[in-house]
């Protein structure tokens, strides 16, 4: 089995390689080797804020024995500008044409995160951003989150769901859209609906009318669930989707029906206030059925605080998850491989 160069989709691997993924991270996490990237440096390039995927990145280098910089436009002395054909008269002294490339040729692999604009849907589902700034990179490269996807959130769920015991084929995964005040990028509504297609799942996206995944999207989960033998299908029922679910993966994003119109989706989206998981959206679902978050999260707002502090909730555990699932990822790409 090849190492890995790009960690752009989970999608593009191949069953046997996303095993192999997830039982090198659950060998690394009972077994530490903390010299295997001894001397090897991932380059970290955040055009958006974060905290879990810096520091779990950090530390996944520093369990490795390898080390880590970070960069952000808000660290740059000379300001980042990333818009293509500007005349650059203003603040910004530095193009990411060129500030990629010099970032990237410093470590031995790159990180990117570069969240969807929210202004253009047709260009956010192409993911243009980030595949402008890929090309600039001749390392290795791994998606730290972009305008439609979240690998390295995917594959710590999936193992977060093995973990759990939750059975691949005719497990019920519930994605549910929450409410929240902000429109929300569709990269983490996109990526995990489409891990619980790969795993095999029965997959049943729950959502209010006007907050529909695009198209584009739905039809990639179709297809990965048909090869898994899973299902994919949506419902703004909240009775009838929760029927025995096995897991509630809930997440806001903005409404596909106004994406980039602020004012339309901020009235669209207030109508909905009651979207808020508490323990009464488990009535139908099976006993154990687990609460799972990317975070951050908002209380009381996304979901109660009972459901978060409570036994179903594994938000915590899953955030754990990152940095076992990319220190097996960093281990494939930079290390001795799988």
């Amino acid at each position: 089995m090849s190492d890995i160069n790009r960690f752009d989709d989970l999608a593009d691997f191949a069953a046997d390689q996303i095993s192999a993924l997830l039982g090198l991270s659950a060998r690394l996490e009972q077994h530490p080797e903390p010299e295997a990237l001894k001397g090897k440096v991932l380059s970290l390039l955040f055009l958006n804020p974060s905290l879990r995927t810096l520091a779990s990145f950090q530390a996944s280098m520093t369990r490795l024995g390898g080390g880590a910089f970070v960069i952000s436009p808000e660290m740059s002395i000379h300001g980042l500008e990333t818009r293509p054909g500007i005349v650059m008269d203003g603040a910004a002294a530095e193009h990411v044409r060129e500030a990629v490339p010099v970032i990237a040729s410093y470590g031995d692999a790159l990180g990117l995160r570069a969240f969807a604009e929210r202004r253009d849907l047709v260009e956010d589902l192409e993911d243009r951003e980030y595949r402008n700034l890929a090309e600039l990179v001749s390392t290795p490269l791994i998606n730290m989150e972009s305008a439609i996807n979240h690998p390295c959130q995917s594959l710590a769920d999936w193992k977060t769901l093995d973990d759990l015991g939750i059975s691949e084929r005719g497990g019920k995964f519930v994605l549910s859209w929450a409410y929240h005040p902000s429109a929300l990028p569709l990269a983490v509504p996109s990526a995990t609906m489409q891990m619980a297609a790969m795993r095999g799942m029965d997959v049943t996206v729950l959502r209010p009318d006007g907050f529909e995944l695009p198209p584009l999207v739905m039809d990639k989960a179709r297809l990965l669930a048909e090869r898994s033998g899973g299902s994919i299908r949506e419902t703004d029922d909240r009775s009838e989707a929760m029927e025995g679910a096995h897991v509630l993966y809930a997440k806001s994003w903005s409404s596909t029906r106004h994406y980039g119109d602020k004012h339309s989706d901020y009235q669209l989206r207030n109508r909905h206030e009651d979207w808020c998981v508490a323990e009464a959206w488990f009535q139908q679902a099976a006993a154990d059925c687990r609460f799972m978050h990317c975070l951050p999260v908002r209380r009381n707002v996304v979901v109660s605080e009972a459901v978060l502090d409570g036994p179903r909730s594994v938000v915590v555990a899953e955030a754990r998850n990152r940095m076992w699932v990319q220190m097996a990822v960093l281990y494939a790409m930079l290390g001795p491989g799988l």
